[in-house]
């Protein structure tokens, strides 16, 4: 059901149909060890991930390519945030005046505290991949058709990221760690049958691949997080075809959640750490150019735009970085940690993110000056999504929340029972999204875990 204006309801009875859901203890989640190894300061430590490859930490050296075919993304590519250089912007895409439910897919079931994968449709549009954190990689049409399901040996935590899909492929990093005596994953999937083309699982120590990975002239760029000897990160190059790891940079100093951001006009790569770090690289040949520390944990994805970084911190701020040096050219404090990905608005120069201190935030990409905020009536955690006319955003309090770009009022919100946390994905006339499940003792070691509501994907439609 959509619902209008400000006003919210504290208590919420929802209306998902949870027959059959309820899980018992530990079923889905029997590797809480690994999750509770996330989030705490580590030292670096001599690279251990890449026996039985040749891999170089000395540069990277690809053929450069000219910056308009890069960004936008060609027909060929979709891609998290719209594209490499993260902005979540779609100006194509328009926001109906009201909406409906068109449909809805169980498809989360672990309470694991992170933003969820977003549902992805295929450069054509003909078909929407939905990764779940149960480790199955879904395929529906646009209208919600099953065409098929994969399980993968990420069972325990699932996928966090969301992929990246190239001529009919689609890629993505999982947590298979989570798993004992497994290490963390990067897939490849055929779009059209769900088959594995290849599984690369060789980075020793690793526990999850939560970043979305970017993909640059049959390259993929991603992060991952390790465990053990030491909680650290690695920043990796995969060669798509065949899932041959290239290029290794183990420098990161504790566990990374971010997508690596590139722009490559500016020649810069960059993702952030639980260390409170920013680490920029050169792009293409991945010489370490630069890192800028925050107060506390970079979580979320880092958003660039005309020679800046937009960079959210659990210290409160969000930070805009010089793209060269790393020097900080403005930040802007809230009342919350900030985790969300921020959106940008190019035309207008307005940068659009989202705090726990329940605000959805408009402020001027160059000063950092505030346009406008609007209390949404809960904490965002997920990515900011700007369109042609309007901004999407979920939040924890179980809304989808679309507001006018301009003034930031809200044009309506939809009640859902789980925390909407992943980005919201325009196209064409359809809005897709994912939920975490309402989960019950999933913190606490002494009750079972029980999945009182799974998370679903939805889709919705104009009303």
């Amino acid at each position: 059901m959509t619902y209008r204006g400000r006003e919210h309801m504290a208590n919420r009875s929802g209306s998902v149909d949870t027959d059959g859901f309820e899980r018992g203890r530990r079923q889905f989640l029997a590797g809480l060890g690994g999750a509770a190894t996330l989030g705490l300061a580590g030292c670096t430590n001599p690279l251990s991930s890449v026996d039985g490859y040749e891999v170089s930490q000395s540069g990277f050296d690809p053929e450069p390519l000219p910056y308009h075919e890069t960004h936008p993304d060609d027909d060929r590519v979709t891609m998290f945030r719209g594209g490499l250089r993260r902005l979540g912007y779609y100006p194509d895409e328009t926001v109906p005046e009201s909406v409906s439910v068109n449909w809805q897919l169980p498809v989360n079931y672990v309470g694991h505290n992170a933003a969820k994968a977003s549902p992805l449709p295929t450069p054509d549009g003909e078909t929407v991949l939905i990764p779940a954190d149960t480790g199955r990689m879904h395929a529906v049409t646009p209208k919600g058709e099953h065409l098929w399901t994969t399980q993968t040996q990420a069972t325990r935590q699932g996928f966090h990221a969301t992929p990246v899909i190239v001529d009919g492929v689609a890629y993505i990093g999982g947590y298979d760690g989570a798993n004992i005596g497994q290490e963390a994953a990067m897939y490849a999937f055929d779009v059209n049958t769900g088959e594995v083309l290849w599984r690369t699982e060789e980075m020793t120590g690793s526990v999850a691949i939560g970043s979305s990975a970017g993909y640059w002239e049959g390259y993929l760029y991603v992060v991952v997080e390790h465990r053990h000897p030491e909680k650290r990160g690695e920043l990796w190059v995969f060669d798509a075809e065949s899932g041959e790891p290239l290029f290794v940079d183990d420098r990161i100093v504790d566990m990374p959640h971010p997508t690596v951001a590139i722009h490559p006009e500016y020649e810069r790569l960059l993702t952030g750490s639980n260390d409170g770090r920013v680490y920029c690289w050169e792009f293409p040949s991945l010489s370490f150019e630069w890192s800028f520390e925050t107060g506390r944990d970079v979580k979320g994805p880092i958003a660039t735009y005309d020679g800046g970084a937009f960079v959210g911190s659990w210290d409160g701020h969000l930070y805009r970085l010089d793209l060269e040096d790393g020097t900080e050219d403005w930040s802007f404090e809230t009342d919350g940690i900030v985790m969300s990905a921020p959106g940008i608005d190019p035309d207008a120069n307005v940068v659009y993110f989202g705090s726990d201190d329940w605000n959805l935030y408009a402020l001027d990409a160059d000063t950092g000056e505030q346009v406008w905020a609007t209390n949404v009536n809960g904490r965002i955690i997920g990515a900011v999504t700007v369109t042609a006319d309007a901004v999407l955003v979920g939040t924890t309090a179980g809304e989808m929340v679309a507001l006018e770009k301009d003034t930031g009022d809200i044009r309506w919100f939809v009640e859902h029972n789980g925390h909407v946390t992943s980005e919201p994905v325009p196209r064409d006339g359809r809005i897709y999204y994912a939920e975490r499940a309402v989960v019950s003792g999933y913190w606490d070691e002494d009750e079972d875990v029980t999945v009182d509501v799974p998370g679903h994907a939805y889709c919705l439609v104009e009303e």
